[in-house]
């Protein structure tokens, strides 16, 4: 068995690589960073550290690497016999990887199954995303012909892979945690064999849950912890603010999942306090600069901080906690992440109202507009 795997960084070596290993697929990593890509293929195996309260290590063999900017003509016959292609490059990147695999499965010889694709990314249905962007580079007339060779298959991801060491190479520390959840109903009954996964079939309240709940409570860490002058994530937790801002936050998006999906709230409320646990962990040196970049991203409509929010609002409630993690976010001020950059930028040359429909995407009727609009207005008052 074969596993194509975009994005060799330390989520696919430390992640999804693990796991398809795991089950026994050959992983080929295809990744436009050539220094990774050689070091790769100089090596035979790489260790991933599992750091937790009884830590592990463990060894990946039988990979090989590929460079997708160089090699795109190998890289598209391995995707045409290859079992399954998985992502983890960042949701704004899949339409770069898009067009190969739209290559990949022309070339695939129709007798073979059809090719699992999935995106493991922090993002509500990754997944259609890509799927959309591959059928923008298939003919019209052959849809019907590379539609019977592909499956896309939406997934919720959770696994934390901080910063790495300086001198680590190839070798990855991660949490010893993890959760890769995929929708079963796009397999047609022909599910993949990937023992470390979980099939379900609704992955909408995973999907929501994770990303309302671990991705939103690891970024309002990281910008209360910057407002506190914190540098590690796990330091952050240490400063009473900081754990108690984040706590309210999550208190909020739980109560927001249990009401929507109907989750049992005893069990959310157990979830929410083991993330919180599993951001307190000592041995993943994270820092609240690498958790909070991209803060344009992660300000979006539908993102971490404002899709649950407006979704609170239009519930007839106000998200204080979260406004407040928005306040933070806004002061977010990091000279080399370039949406920082940026978002500073916005705050000085628009005004509060255009600066929460262009960054935010929130329209004057709204609910949720004018609470925002305020807490923009407060963070520029400052600059």
């Amino acid at each position: 068995m074969k596993a194509i795997h975009f994005g060799a960084g330390n989520i696919g070596r430390g992640f999804v690589g693990l796991l398809l290993h795991d089950a026994g697929y050959q992983v080929v990593f295809a990744d436009v960073n050539a220094s990774l890509i050689d070091a790769l293929k100089a090596a035979t195996t790489y260790s991933v550290h599992e750091a937790g309260e009884e830590s592990t290590t463990r060894v990946v063999d039988n990979f090989r690497a590929i460079n997708s900017a160089t090699d795109e003509a190998a890289l598209i016959q391995e995707i045409a016999t290859a079992d399954i292609v998985t992502t983890a490059v960042g949701p704004t990147v899949l339409r770069f990887v898009a067009p190969v695999i739209a290559a990949g499965l022309a070339a695939r010889d129709a007798s073979l199954p059809p090719l699992a694709v999935m995106a493991c990314e922090n993002a509500i249905n990754a997944t259609d995303v890509l799927a959309e962007q591959v059928w923008l580079h298939v003919a019209e007339g052959d849809r019907a012909a590379v539609n019977a060779r592909v499956a896309f298959a939406n997934t919720a991801v959770d696994r934390i892979v901080p910063g790495q060491a300086d001198g680590s190479g190839i070798d990855v520390t991660v949490e010893a945690f993890y959760e890769w959840v995929i929708e079963r109903g796009a397999f047609n009954g022909a599910v993949p064999v990937i023992p470390g996964a979980t099939f379900v079939d609704n992955l909408a309240p995973y999907i929501e849950r994770k990303l309302f709940t671990v991705n939103t409570g690891h970024a309002t860490v990281a910008y209360l912890g910057s407002v506190a002058g914190v540098t590690k994530i796990s330091d952050a937790l240490l400063v009473p603010e900081v754990l108690d801002g984040a706590r309210r936050v999550l208190e909020e998006t739980s109560a927001l999942l249990v009401a929507k999906h109907g989750l049992d709230e005893a069990a959310q409320r157990a979830y929410r306090e083991k993330i919180l646990v599993r951001f307190k962990n000592p041995a993943l040196p994270d820092t609240v600069q690498r958790v909070g970049r991209q803060p344009l991203r992660k300000l979006s409509r539908h993102e971490r901080f404002i899709g649950p929010a407006a979704e609170i609002a239009e519930r007839g409630t106000r998200p204080t906690a979260l406004l407040e993690a928005v306040g933070a976010a806004l002061r977010f001020d990091v000279a080399d992440d370039e949406q920082s950059v940026e978002l500073q930028a916005k705050l000085r040359s628009l005004t509060a109202a255009g600066f929460v429909t262009d960054v935010c995407g929130l329209d004057a009727t709204h609910p949720l507009f004018s609470d925002v609009v305020t807490v923009v207005e407060g963070v520029q008052r400052t600059l």
